[in-house]
């Protein structure tokens, strides 16, 4: 038997603003769209999307921890352009020993950790 990952989802309220922030504010590249969905990184085997949180049992997990974390080139202009864009910082951008990471919320309040490497 041969397992791989496809994709993973990130559920939100409002696709227009989720636009704004993963693909005008954080610069994902995206792979395709939908009335319901964005999709983000085309070319690749394993794909993120953002999708609306239409039932009920979905709509708990908007606005949560997502345990994602996106290697950032750039980092510190990215976050630059995420502070400038009103994006919340649950932890500001810091160096460490093993590199840059900040940890950002989306307009739905999901989290996301940015690394540089």
């Amino acid at each position: 038997m041969s397992v791989s990952l496809k994709n993973f989802v990130i559920f939100v309220t409002d696709l227009a603003k989720a636009k704004s922030f993963y693909v005008d504010l954080l610069g994902l590249p995206v792979a395709g769209q939908s009335e319901m969905l964005i999709e983000f990184f085309p070319g690749t085997t394993t794909t993120m999307g953002v999708s609306l949180a239409l039932h009920d049992d979905v709509r708990s997990l908007v606005g949560r921890h997502t345990g994602i974390t996106l290697k950032v080139d750039n980092i510190v202009d990215v976050c630059e352009t995420l502070k400038n864009g009103g994006v919340h910082f649950v932890e500001p951008l810091e160096s460490s020993p093993w590199g840059k990471m900040a940890v950002v919320q989306d307009f739905d309040g999901n989290m996301i950790a940015m690394v540089d490497r």
